[in-house]
């Protein structure tokens, strides 16, 4: 690395992956000490809290945010980051870590996602492309995918229960909001353009997966300017059961139930529907999302 001081703020939280991962701060704050950086750590007992510690040390000149945790700390970050040009980087210690799988960094392996940070430090930041979306006055932004479908009423439900720990959870109120499964009519504002849409699952991605590597858009990309409107038609129960290892592998793009439109900007709205961006929850539709491009600089692998 070079000599040059570097300001550094890392924030941990200590609680990701149920707690599993909770000396990889520690590493990180050392490695980056041992590389002459000017380290401050901060690890606080809850999400609010480290958020507004965060914001916090953000009024500071600061080289760069490091998060260690999983998707939920790299939504805080690039909330909390908005257009201050500061890059984000990120070693992933969390359940699902899309956002670090869709850029390469290596995952359940702390010391090579420590060097890959140590190494963007010394070359040029990559630069992505964000998404806001607009629910009544607030405004988030997200790196990866906004869903409003049957998705998001699973995330609603798992974030009601306390057990099962785990990707299990998500698995059992996938089951129980399948017995409930019902299509629903979105009506969207694509680019000014009116749409009314039948669909079971309605996701806008700026990144490849969600849900620990559910390859919703398999042809996403971060930096290209735009937003991917992917969406299922109407299916029976058996059938979308089956259609969820598809997805997995990113085989299902040639099914006649899917589809995919690339876009800048789309307002959804649905009955009886609640919206999540990178697994927060954002609210009941209706909502707006838009691009924002070349909105955030990332200390990240660069793209082969």
């Amino acid at each position: 690395m070079n000599p040059i001081t570097r300001r550094i703020v890392v924030a941990i939280n200590p609680a990701a992956s149920f707690g599993r991962s909770r000396q990889v701060g520690s590493a990180v704050v050392a490695a980056l000490s041992n590389d002459g950086c000017l380290v401050t750590a901060l690890s606080e007992p809850n999400a609010e809290l480290l958020r507004l510690a965060v914001r916090s040390a953000l009024t500071e000149p600061v080289d760069a945010l490091v998060v260690v945790g999983g998707d939920g700390m790299v939504s805080l970050a690039v909330n909390e980051l908005g257009d201050t040009g500061i890059p984000l980087g990120i070693v992933p210690t969390g359940t699902g870590n899309d956002t670090a799988r869709g850029l390469g960094i290596p995952l359940e392996d702390p010391a090579a996602a420590i060097q890959v940070l140590r190494d963007a430090l010394d070359a040029p930041p990559r630069i992505l492309d964000v998404g806001l979306v607009h629910h009544g006055i607030t405004e988030t932004r997200f790196l990866g995918i906004v869903s409003a479908g049957f998705d998001a009423l699973v995330n609603d439900r798992a974030n009601l229960w306390r057990r099962p720990r785990g990707r299990s959870r998500y698995t059992l109120a996938l089951l129980r909001e399948l017995v409930a499964l019902t299509p629903r009519r979105y009506e969207l504002t694509v680019d000014g353009a009116a749409v009314t849409v039948d669909a079971v699952l309605l996701s806008v991605a700026n990144n490849v997966s969600l849900g620990g590597g559910m390859k919703i858009v398999p042809h996403a990309r971060m930096d290209d300017g735009f937003l991917d409107l992917f969406t299922v038609a109407p299916l029976g129960r058996l059938r979308l059961l089956r259609f969820f290892p598809r997805v997995f592998s990113g085989t299902h793009t040639g099914l006649d139930v899917v589809s995919f439109r690339t876009l800048r900007r789309v307002r959804i709205d649905a009955p009886g529907i609640v919206a999540y961006a990178d697994g927060e929850r954002i609210g009941s539709l209706p909502i707006e999302v838009e691009v924002l491009p070349d909105s955030l600089r990332v200390l990240a692998p660069p793209l082969i």
